[in-house]
């Protein structure tokens, strides 16, 4: 497996696993478009990949206005090989490095996701809306 900074050409890849997941599918899937994916690779915050024999099988996106995990998914049939864990890893460290004190994210409750974040030592908050829960990481004692 081969982890690296997503870019412009990795953008339909991200997009088929985005679609293909069963599980946190988007309610308005118009509102993610291929420009604001762009848009979340250098200027607004900062992406990455996972390719295994030149497929790309995962992705994240940390966002930097406001320290969250915009985007962490991993192709369907690649799960439980600690693909989330380590793009969750470059987020995570991304963010904390620029300097936010603690991270964010949201996902639907009661799923994979929702078990991995706890699994993960983050910080269960308050729902969101009647599917999501919030999610947050403190920054790590230096």
């Amino acid at each position: 497996m081969n982890f690296r900074r997503a870019n412009a050409a990795d953008i339909p890849a991200i997009f088929e696993i985005r679609f293909l997941v069963k599980e946190n599918v988007l309610s308005d899937p118009s509102k993610v478009t291929p420009q604001l994916c762009e848009d979340y690779l250098d200027r607004l915050g900062r992406g990455w990949v996972c390719e295994q024999d030149g497929a790309i099988v995962g992705f994240s996106y940390a966002a930097s206005a406001d320290g969250s995990i915009w985007a962490l998914f991993v192709r369907p049939g690649f799960e439980d090989r600690g693909i989330g864990s380590q793009l969750l890893t470059l987020a995570t460290e991304w963010l904390f490095q620029n300097g936010h004190q603690q991270v964010i994210l949201s996902t639907s409750i009661n799923t994979r996701a929702d078990r991995f974040y706890l699994a993960k030592g983050w910080q269960r908050g308050a729902m969101k809306n009647a599917v999501e829960v919030s999610y947050s990481l403190p920054r790590p004692p230096t």
